[in-house]
C-alpha cells in the first residue's frame, strides 16, 4: 500500500510537468503565430512575388517582317507560312536522346545540330530555338504523330521570308538569315527578342529597323509540365513596315536575261530623281536558300565558281571606264580653257616628246584631222592622248573628282566602295612611286589606275543628263504602314549642281554624244535605226591586258582567249531634251562597246520609254 504522502508528491510532480508541457506548447504555438504574421505582414509582397513567378512566363511575340515591292507593286520579297520544329530546352531532361529521336523521323544533318547547340549556349533556355526548318508536309506529319513521346519539341507554323523573283533581286533585295552566335554580340537582345532573323545584304540589310518591327509579349500561366494554362496579358507586336522600291522589276528581269551568258552589270535610274530602275548583275544566285543556312556544300560550290555568282557587279564591280570617260574629260578640259573647235591630226599613234613609245588608237589608220566633237562621235584616241598631256593629271583628278569619279554616290545599299580616280598623292602613298608622265597619257582614255563601278559611271551619266545636276541614287520611295495603308513617300535628296561645266560645255559635250548614236561617222551609229527618240551615248572598250606596239604582232579577236578579251561598255540617256532613264552597261570580256553593250542599252530604252511609259508610239526620229 502506497503511503498517501508519496501519492500527493507524485501527483504535483506529473501536474507541474503537464503544466510545464502545456506552457511550452502554447509558447510554440505564439511564435509560429507571431512568425506567421510576421511573414504575411512584414514579407508579403516579396513572397508573394515568387509564388507568382513560378507560373507565370513572358513570352515574347515575333512581329511580322514588313514586304517589299518595286515601282509597279509587284512583290518583292513576302513571308510564306511553313512548319518549323522547335524545341523548349527548359523541357527537356535529355537532349541528346531528343535529337536522335527526332533524328529518326526527320532528315537532320550535322550543320543542323551544330548551329542549334550554339544557339542553346547563348539563348535564355526557356526561348523555344529552331531546330529545323520548313518542313515538308511528310515530316510535319511524321513530327505530330509522335509529339506525345516528345517532351519539349513543338511543330510550330511560321511565316518565314521568300523572295519570289529569286536571282532577280539577290544583289538588290539581298536577304535575311538566321541570328547567329556573332550577331548576338552585337545587337540588342531585347529588341530580338523572340526574333530568329535578321537583314543580312541589301534592302533587307540596310532598311532592317524599319522593316523588323517591334516585337510584343504574353504573360502566361503554365503548368508544372509548362504547358500554357491560361493568357494573361497580350501585348500585340508592331508589325514591320512595307517598302516601295524604285526597281522596275521587268526592266530588270530584261537587263539580267540581256547579260545572259556573260559576267557584267547594268544600271539604270531615272537622272531627275535618282530613282533606281534596274540593278543587274549576271551572274546573280538563288538568295532564298539562305534565309535558313545554306548548306556548306552549297555554298563552296558558289564561292569556288569562276563565275563569282555572289559578286554583286554593279556595286562592287570596278572596272577600267575605257572611252566613256571622254565626254566627262573634254568638260573639264573646257573648264581648264581647252578650245574644242581647235583641229589636231591623229595617224593612229601618238607618243611623248623625245619618247619613242606609241602609244596606239584604237583605228590604226587613225581618223585623220579631228576637233573634240569629231574626237567624241569617232572615240579617238589621239585626241585624248593630247588632251590629257596637255591638262596634266593633277587638273584631271579635282575635274573628274567633281564629277563623281572615285567617290561615293551615296546609294541606299550597304558597303558602296569608291573605286579609284587617281592622283600622284595617291600613287605616292598606295605605291610609294612617283607618277609618271606616261600614266596621265592614258589616263585619257580610261585606262590605267582609273576605276569605276557600274553604279558610279550610271550616277556620272545622269549628271551628264541633267546638264550638271548630280543626284544621289536610290530605291526607297515609299514607306507604308500595313494596318493602316497609310503611305508616305520618301523625297529624294536635292540635285546638287557640280562646281564644273559651263551650260555651253554641257550642251556641247551632249550633242558630240547624239552623233556617237545618230551620225554614220558614230561609234554606236549601228544601233540608231529605227530609234524613235533622240539618244546621247558613249562606247567604250576597255582592254584587260597590254596591247603588242607592233602591228604585226596585233591578234586578231577571234583568236583571243576569253580572259583576255576587252570588256564592252556603254552609257547613255534618252530622251535628249528631256531625259527620263540614263544606263551604264557593262559586259566583261565581249569585244567593243558598240558591237555587244550598245545594242543591250538600246534594247532597255526602247522598252522603258515605249513599252512602260508609253512615249513615242509613231514618230521615228530622224537620224
Amino acid at each position: 500500500m502506497i503511503p498517501t504522502s508519496d501519492y500527493r508528491h507524485d501527483s504535483h510532480i506529473v501536474r507541474r510537468r503537464i503544466l510545464f508541457v502545456a506552457t511550452l506548447l502554447a509558447a510554440l504555438a505564439l511564435l509560429l503565430v507571431a512568425r506567421l504574421a510576421y511573414i504575411q505582414l512584414a514579407h508579403h509582397q516579396r513572397f508573394s512575388t515568387l509564388a507568382h513567378n513560378n507560373h507565370i512566363n513572358l513570352m515574347p511575340l515575333s512581329p511580322v517582317r514588313g514586304l517589299i515591292y518595286d515601282r509597279n507593286g509587284e512583290v518583292l520579297a513576302e513571308n510564306q507560312h511553313v512548319y518549323n520544329l522547335e524545341i523548349l530546352p527548359d523541357q527537356v531532361d535529355d537532349m541528346d536522346h531528343l535529337l536522335d529521336e527526332l533524328g529518326d523521323l526527320i532528315e537532320l544533318d550535322e550543320e543542323h545540330v551544330s548551329r542549334f547547340r550554339a544557339l542553346l549556349q547563348s539563348r535564355p533556355s526557356f526561348e523555344r530555338q529552331t531546330l529545323r526548318a520548313k518542313l515538308n508536309e511528310e515530316e510535319a506529319a511524321r513530327i505530330a504523330l509522335h509529339q506525345h513521346r516528345l517532351p519539349g519539341a513543338e511543330l510550330q507554323a511560321r511565316l518565314q521570308r521568300h523572295y519570289p523573283r529569286g536571282d532577280l533581286t539577290a544583289h538588290v533585295v539581298g536577304y535575311v538569315g538566321r541570328i547567329n552566335v556573332e550577331d548576338l554580340k552585337k545587337i540588342d537582345r531585347q529588341t530580338y527578342r523572340g526574333l530568329e532573323y535578321i537583314g543580312r545584304s541589301g534592302i533587307e540589310a540596310q532598311y532592317e529597323e524599319i522593316l523588323r518591327g517591334q516585337p510584343g509579349f504574353e504573360r502566361v500561366e503554365t503548368n508544372a509540365h509548362g504547358k500554357v494554362v491560361r493568357t494573361i496579358e497580350r501585348n500585340v507586336p508592331d508589325t514591320g513596315r512595307t517598302l516601295h522600291l524604285s526597281l522596275d522589276i521587268e526592266l530588270q528581269r530584261r537587263s539580267m536575261e540581256a547579260l545572259q551568258g556573260y559576267e557584267g552589270a547594268i544600271v539604270a535610274m531615272v537622272p531627275a530623281s535618282g530613282e533606281v530602275l534596274a540593278f543587274a548583275g549576271s551572274p546573280s544566285f538563288d538568295p532564298n536558300p539562305f534565309v535558313n543556312g545554306i548548306s556548306k556544300k552549297a555554298f563552296a560550290h558558289l564561292r569556288a565558281s569562276e563565275r563569282r555568282p555572289l559578286l554583286n557587279r554593279a556595286l562592287y564591280g570596278r572596272y577600267a571606264p575605257g572611252s566613256t570617260v571622254k565626254g566627262f574629260l573634254l568638260l573639264v578640259g573646257m573648264e581648264s580653257g581647252i578650245d574644242p573647235n581647235r583641229r589636231i591630226f591623229c595617224p593612229g599613234w601618238y607618243s611623248l616628246p623625245n619618247r619613242k613609245h606609241r602609244y596606239r588608237d584604237w583605228k590604226r589608220d587613225g581618223h585623220g584631222e579631228v576637233d573634240a566633237r569629231d574626237s567624241i562621235t569617232q572615240s579617238c584616241d589621239v585626241y585624248f592622248y593630247q588632251l590629257a598631256r596637255q591638262m596634266g593629271i593633277d587638273q584631271m583628278y579635282r575635274g573628274m573628282s567633281q564629277l563623281g569619279f572615285g567617290i561615293r554616290t551615296g546609294i541606299d545599299l550597304p558597303g558602296e566602295p569608291t573605286a579609284l580616280m587617281p592622283s600622284r598623292d595617291w600613287k605616292l602613298h598606295a605605291r610609294g612611286q612617283a607618277w609618271y608622265p606616261g600614266e596621265t597619257v592614258i589616263t585619257g582614255i580610261g585606262q590605267g589606275y582609273i576605276l569605276v563601278t557600274p553604279l558610279q559611271l550610271a550616277v556620272a551619266t545622269a549628271t551628264l543628263a541633267n546638264r550638271g545636276k548630280r543626284v544621289e541614287p536610290r530605291f526607297l520611295t515609299a514607306v507604308e504602314n500595313p494596318q493602316t495603308r497609310a503611305r508616305q513617300a520618301v523625297a529624294a535628296n536635292a540635285a546638287e549642281k557640280v562646281p564644273i561645266g559651263s551650260a555651253l560645255a554641257f550642251d556641247y559635250v551632249i550633242d558630240s554624244m547624239r552623233d556617237v548614236v545618230h551620225s554614220p561617222k558614230g561609234t554606236a551609229w549601228t544601233i540608231s535605226p529605227g530609234l524613235r527618240y533622240k539618244m546621247a551615248g558613249k562606247t567604250g572598250t576597255a582592254q584587260v591586258r597590254s596591247l603588242p606596239q607592233d602591228d604585226d604582232e596585233r591578234e586578231d579577236e577571234e583568236e583571243v582567249e576569253k580572259k583576255f578579251v576587252d570588256h564592252s561598255l556603254f552609257i547613255a540617256f534618252a530622251p535628249i531634251d528631256d531625259p527620263e532613264i540614263a544606263i551604264a552597261v557593262v559586259v566583261e570580256h565581249a569585244g567593243s562597246g558598240s558591237g555587244t553593250a550598245a545594242p543591250i542599252a538600246r534594247k532597255l530604252i526602247d522598252y522603258y520609254l515605249i513599252e512602260r511609259l508609253g512615249m513615242f508610239p509613231q514618230k521615228v526620229a530622224e537620224r
